[in-house]
Order: structure tokens, then C-alpha cells, then sequence
């Protein structure tokens, strides 16, 4: 992808879900959060985006480049589709489920659905999704050891794999930034290999991706379609993609 494609990119997303930060930007599209920067500014100058400190909104939004967005806000702004299915996949826990929780987007909007339940066992790599999870005395919070990707505020490494040895979770929600049968879901992203990981310690992985997702193709493989028991999706997806995922013996669950 060059330069101009992806300019005209970000400014899709930014369309889409109302804002979109540097920092998700810049894993998206696997580059500098600096050449993000710099994609942003250059966008504001031709009155595609307005800027604020961390990320870009609509043109005409009352965000100024002074006003910072916290990611939790941010959450907040983006498109249904990601709380749909967010809520969606927070209702197949039940009290007594064990369930791992990848980092990503999505899957912080999971954990901020699960921060009101009782008696389940949450294991995540995400530091945000922990710090969502923690102030809630009636969940079993385990959080992977191992070193900080700071791109992600998650933890990876040798160290975060071997803390998942021995686990036995009912299921593990991933995100990713694309998907199609003959790779699986896949990423932009290094440090993506915790999530074999995770998908070996649990019984059903469940994937939570967007309609844009589809047909989009990331240069590492996070897992084959084999590995994947349901993707999780909203209502853009088109009747070729479901298709495909039910040919290859993925449940779809489309909200």
C-alpha cells in the first residue's frame, strides 16, 4: 500500500467510526506512529480530518488539537458495529467461565462489558483490559507476565507463553486485522505469536472482527482458519465472505 492509498484509508476509518487514534492507526497499517503523524497533518491542511492530541476526527468535530482523547473515550466514538459486537460475545459468558481476553480494540470493549459480572475468570495480555477488569472483586483476574509491547500496552514474549502452560480456558476472544479462509486471521502487528498461545490453552477461540476485515490480509498469520471455532462480525459483511466462512466450517454469528 502507498502513501496515497493509505491516506485515503485513514481517512475512510476516520469517517466510519468518527475518530481513529495514532496509535491504532499506526498498527493497522503497520508503520511509525511519526508517519501517522505526519499522514494526519498533511490530511488536516486539505480539510480531510481535524486533529487532536493523539488522533484525528471528522472535519468540523468540536475536537481541537489541544483537547486529548483517552482510549476509553475513544472506544466510545467508534462505530456500532465494534460495541454490537463487543456485547454480543460478552453474552456467552456465563458465571464459571474461564476466558482469555487477546489485546485489541475490540476486545477491550469485551472487557469493559464483562467489568459488572460475577464469578468468572478473565486471563488477558492486555494491560488495559486488566486495569478495566481489576476494580471488580468478584472476577478472577490473571494477567500474562512477560515484556510490554508498548505499540499495544500488552504483554508478549517468552515469558507471557509459558504463563499460559497448563491453563484450561472455555473460550478466548481475538481480534485481528484481517481474515479469509486460506490464512486465517492475520496482522500487521510483530508479537502476534501469543496468540497461539492462548488459542492452545482454550477450547473454543472465537474471533471478533468487523465487516472491513474481511478479505484483508495482514503479512503474519495470528492463526489458520482450522483454530477458529466462530467468528463473531456485523452486518457489512458480504453474502461472497459468509459464504467462504461457512464453507470452511466456521460459525458465523452476524450482528
Amino acid at each position: 500500500m502507498n502513501s496515497f492509498e493509505r491516506r485515503n484509508k485513514i481517512v475512510e476509518m476516520v469517517n466510519e467510526q468518527g475518530s481513529a487514534l495514532v496509535l491504532e492507526l499506526s498498527n493497522t497499517f503497520g508503520i511509525s506512529e511519526v508517519t501517522i503523524r505526519a499522514d494526519l497533518r498533511l490530511l488536516e491542511e486539505k480539510g480531510l480530518v481535524t486533529r487532536f492530541h493523539g488522533g484525528a476526527a471528522k472535519p468540523g468535530s468540536p475536537l481541537g488539537e489541544s483537547e486529548e482523547v483517552l482510549p476509553e473515550d475513544h472506544y466510545k466514538l467508534t462505530s456500532d458495529p465494534k460495541k454490537r459486537i463487543a456485547r454480543t460475545a460478552a453474552a456467552m459468558i456465563e458465571e464459571g467461565m474461564t476466558i482469555i481476553l487477546d489485546s485489541g480494540s475490540t476486545t477491550q470493549l469485551i472487557a469493559e462489558a464483562l467489568a459488572k459480572k460475577t464469578d468468572i475468570t478473565v486471563i488477558t495480555n492486555s494491560l488495559p483490559a486488566a486495569f478495566t477488569l481489576a476494580e471488580n472483586k468478584d472476577i478472577t483476574l490473571v494477567v500474562c507476565g512477560g515484556t510490554v509491547r508498548h505499540k499495544t500496552h500488552s504483554m508478549h514474549g517468552t515469558i507471557a507463553e509459558r504463563s499460559l502452560q497448563g491453563i484450561s480456558a472455555d473460550l478466548m476472544f481475538v481480534g485481528a486485522d484481517g481474515i479469509d479462509t486460506s490464512n486465517g486471521i492475520t496482522t500487521f502487528n510483530e508479537g502476534y505469536s501469543i496468540s497461539a498461545a492462548m488459542a492452545a490453552a482454550a477450547h473454543q477461540v472465537i474471533a471478533v472482527l468487523d465487516a472491513t476485515k474481511f478479505k484483508r490480509r495482514g503479512f503474519n498469520q495470528v492463526l489458520p482458519i482450522e483454530k477458529i471455532s466462530c467468528v463473531i462480525t456485523d452486518r457489512g459483511i458480504s453474502a461472497e465472505d459468509k459464504a467462504e466462512m461457512l464453507a470452511a466450517h466456521v460459525e458465523l454469528i452476524v450482528v
